[in-house]
């Protein structure tokens, strides 16, 4: 079912990349100066990840079988059903406040790493919305999106192109991620959480978030946006809503949604 929820635009997008990317490995071959700049780019660029994941390894804490066992068993369960060749590794990190995870990929090995504010809402009582955080985490990596920003980095440095890629790319994951968890009211308050923090989105009126949202115009909130890497939260919530609303038209049966017995495939 997976196919069916890659945004349109991912596709476009990368195909863009793609070519862009080539042409500019093209050029770079035929010049000295080309070649040592993006020699010397690409190991900037792979030690300081190196540095980090070194740091988030020895410091952060791994989810096990004996780590905070119930975030880990559901955790397994999703990686399972997802069909992923490689298990990833799933670290905690202290965060400061900052609400927020990423996946990504060093030495062959992937990796999901949680900040830990955002695992706090599971405690709380919001176990389907940390499950909806980490199955968006996980399906960056069924789509290989990790894989594809290395081969098309040139192109992630082009101004709006690389970064309307990403976001088309957040987008994917939402949809996976709620097809995946099937509740709208979970999904919709973990991008809340996201917004406002734990706290302050219990209380979150959604609609008017997104309609205030919309009334802010102008050059620099379009180039915000235009230049992020990521879906303004309103837009993500809408188009999250719009999933559970028609479904069909992503080529997932409503019932689908509503079935509390079915799992999501993840078919390659």
């Amino acid at each position: 079912m997976h196919r069916q929820l890659v945004h349109d635009k991912e596709k476009i997008y990368f195909i863009l990349c793609l070519i862009v990317s080539i042409i500019i490995y093209f050029l770079l071959i035929f010049s000295i100066v080309g070649i040592i700049v993006l020699i010397l780019g690409l190991f900037i660029s792979w030690w300081t990840h190196g540095l980090i994941m070194g740091s988030i390894r020895r410091n952060g804490v791994r989810l096990t079988e004996k780590q905070y066992p119930d975030i880990h068993k559901k955790a397994a369960k999703m990686i399972e059903e997802m069909d992923l060749i490689r298990l990833p590794h799933i670290f905690i990190v202290q965060s400061e406040g900052a609400l927020n995870a990423f996946a990504t990929r060093f030495f062959g090995r992937n990796f999901v790493v949680l900040y830990s504010n955002i695992v706090e809402i599971a405690a709380e009582g919001h176990d389907e919305e940390l499950q909806f955080v980490i199955a968006h985490e996980l399906a960056h990596i069924k789509q290989n999106h990790i894989v594809k920003n290395i081969l098309i980095l040139p192109a992630m440095w082009v101004p709006y192109l690389g970064s309307a890629y990403s976001r088309a790319c957040e987008y994917t994951c939402d949809r996976m991620a709620s097809a995946y968890i099937k509740n709208e009211q979970a999904a919709v308050h973990a991008l809340g959480v996201l917004a406002v923090g734990t706290p302050l989105s219990i209380n979150l009126n959604v609609k008017e978030y997104i309609a205030t949202s919309m009334r802010e115009t102008g050059l620099f909130v379009w180039m915000s946006e235009k230049l992020s890497t990521h879906p303004p939260l309103p837009k993500r919530i809408k188009a999250v809503q719009n999933f559970y609303t028609y479904p069909e038209s992503y080529g997932v049966p409503a019932s689908f949604l509503h079935s509390t017995q079915q799992t999501i495939s993840f078919d390659k």
